[in-house]
């Protein structure tokens, strides 16, 4: 009876991040790999947000989305990345239970708020395309901060719901997941000795709610902007609208695609190393070509980025020659 009284009777204090354990002569080959996709991801987002700080022009609905875009991308790069490179440098697997669980409650919460968050910038962008007259008055500043704002809270609430879960499991064994990050939703059936039916049920439903209406919402979108690309009567105008919104729907559809393959397909040992490559593509992938797919191909970025390059030569210019020194009167 005493153990019914103690719901998170845990025994284990740690784990073990199989990786990629599997490939051991492509380990220093994969570090130098995920270490340049890492600062490349972060280099990019940081810049965006640099620039959307720094330049007046940018503070629009538009690039306070994209703003929070490269925020999370730069905090779940760090989130994941870091880990998976330590484990790759030294081969070293074990993580303790909280910064287990810490680290998936972290993803579980920035995941949620992506796949709304993207949603929400597809949003915008068929208003901008399909109502240009009505768009300043739709998505001013307040819509776009409450938009923004409901992404975060509902990926806050789906990791808490989560976590509160995992509180009332026990895990006594056996503690080997078979990832390279603390994703414990496949594992969570081998990795607790409770009854983990009430969480995986939870987990499926969050996996539904927070991925199939917000994908079918970008989806939706992107075809009534493509519907209305195709009565642009310029040829290149077309083809160029079609570029970039190609380019946005293949980035959402390998985020949502990817993420509902990993959790909504069912759980087999036989698919395991395809999922743990597939969520390569939501976690390494999408973090990385997101800023150059969303941003740094925009030409007002690309404006932003040239003027505050110049402003910096300048000033670095006029530091290394002073023009007072040569501003001396002859008498």
């Amino acid at each position: 009876m005493a153990e019914n009284v103690q719901p998170n009777h845990t025994t284990v204090s740690k784990f073990i991040l199989l990786g990629f354990g599997d490939l051991p002569k492509l380990r220093i080959p994969l570090f130098l790999l995920f270490v340049l996709i890492y600062l490349v991801t972060m280099a990019a987002n940081l810049l965006i947000i640099a620039l959307i700080v720094a330049d007046r022009h940018l503070h629009t609905p538009m690039y306070f989305f994209l703003g929070n875009l490269s925020f999370l991308e730069s905090f779940c790069s760090s989130t994941v990345l870091p880990t998976m490179l330590s484990s790759l440098l030294t081969g070293e697997k074990i993580i303790s239970f909280n910064s287990c669980f810490i680290q998936f409650f972290i993803f579980a919460c920035l995941g949620g708020t992506e796949c709304y968050l993207l949603s929400m910038m597809s949003y915008d962008r068929y208003l901008a395309i399909c109502k240009p007259l009505h768009y300043a008055v739709l998505m001013n500043s307040r819509l776009s901060f409450q938009l923004a704002a409901v992404s975060w809270v509902s990926g806050l609430l789906v990791s808490t719901s989560l976590i509160l879960k995992i509180s009332w499991l026990s895990f006594c064994g056996p503690n080997v997941i078979d990832h390279y990050f603390c994703d414990v939703i496949p594992d969570i059936r081998y990795l607790s000795c409770s009854d983990t039916t009430s969480f995986e049920l939870s987990a499926f439903i969050f996996t539904c709610v927070f991925t199939l209406p917000p994908f079918l919402l970008t989806l939706s979108s992107y075809i009534s902007i493509i519907v209305s690309i195709l009565r642009i009567s310029s040829t290149t105008g077309r083809q160029k609208a079609f570029s970039i919104c190609s380019s946005h729907l293949t980035v959402v559809a390998l985020y949502y695609g990817t993420l509902m393959l990993v959790y909504l397909l069912p759980r087999s040992k036989n698919l395991r190393e395809a999922k743990k490559v597939f969520s390569l593509f939501y976690t390494v992938l999408t973090p990385m070509v997101n800023p150059l797919i969303y941003s740094l191909r925009n030409k007002e970025v690309k404006g932003s980025l040239q003027k505050e390059v110049e402003s910096f030569l300048s000033i670095s210019d006029s530091m290394a020659f002073p023009t007072s020194i040569f501003n001396v009167k002859i008498v």
